[in-house]
C-alpha cells in the first residue's frame, strides 16, 4: 500500500487541467475499516495537503461523531476522492473532480484493502460511481438503510451546500443520530 500510494501522490495525467496544479491527496491503510469516497479535495485542503481540512471536514467528523485524531487515522478512515487533485472554482463552487483519477486509480487502492466495512460515499459523484442507481442524491439518503451494510450515502458537508440541509431537516434529526451510532459500532 505505501509503494501505490506513493505513486499516486506523484500522479500528474491531469496537470495541465488543474488551476493549482497536481496535488493528489490520499490516505489509506491496508487496514482502513471505513472508506471515504468523496468529490475532490478543496482550495484548502491542496493548500495544506490534508484531506477534509476545511469546513466542510468540520462538518463532516461531526456528523460522524469523530474527534481529528480518529478520523485522520488511516486504520479508521481511508480517504479516496473521486478526484485526488483539487479540479478549480465555477461560478457556483468547486469544479466537479477530474474524471481521471477514479478510473487509473480507485481498483488499485481497494484491491490492496484487506477488509474493508463500509463506504461513506459523499455526494452525487461519489453516489454515481459506486451505487449505478438512477435515484438522486436525497433520495439514496433518506433511503440509506437500503444500502446498508456495505454503503452509506451522504450528502455533501459543504456550507454551500445549506439549502439542502434546510430543505431536508430531517436528515438531522432523523439520520444523523443513526449515522453516528453506525461509525462508533464499527470503529
Amino acid at each position: 500500500m505505501k509503494n501505490l500510494l506513493e505513486e499516486i501522490r506523484r500522479c500528474e495525467v491531469c496537470k495541465a487541467h488543474l488551476p493549482l496544479g497536481a496535488n493528489p491527496i490520499i490516505s489509506a491503510s491496508k487496514d482502513s475499516k471505513i472508506i471515504l469516497v468523496s468529490q475532490a479535495p478543496g482550495r484548502l485542503a491542496h493548500l495544506h495537503t490534508k484531506a477534509w481540512d476545511d469546513p466542510s471536514g468540520r462538518r463532516l467528523r461531526e456528523w460522524l461523531g469523530v474527534n481529528e485524531t480518529t478520523f485522520y487515522d488511516p486504520i479508521n478512515f481511508a480517504v479516496l476522492p473521486m478526484g485526488f487533485c483539487y479540479p478549480g472554482k465555477s461560478a457556483t463552487g468547486d469544479l466537479p473532480p477530474r474524471s481521471e483519477c477514479a478510473p487509473l486509480w480507485h481498483a488499485h487502492v481497494l484491491n490492496q484493502l484487506k477488509k474493508p466495512q463500509l463506504f461513506i460515499l459523499i455526494g452525487g459523484y461519489a453516489q454515481k460511481a459506486y451505487l449505478k442507481d438512477a435515484t438522486t442524491l436525497t433520495d439514496r439518503v433518506k433511503r440509506m438503510n437500503d444500502y446498508l451494510p456495505n454503503y452509506l450515502p451522504l450528502p455533501h458537508p459543504s456550507p454551500v451546500n445549506h439549502f439542502w440541509m434546510r430543505k431536508n431537516l430531517w436528515f438531522e434529526t432523523e439520520k444523523l443520530p443513526a449515522i453516528k451510532r453506525i461509525i462508533q459500532d464499527i470503529l
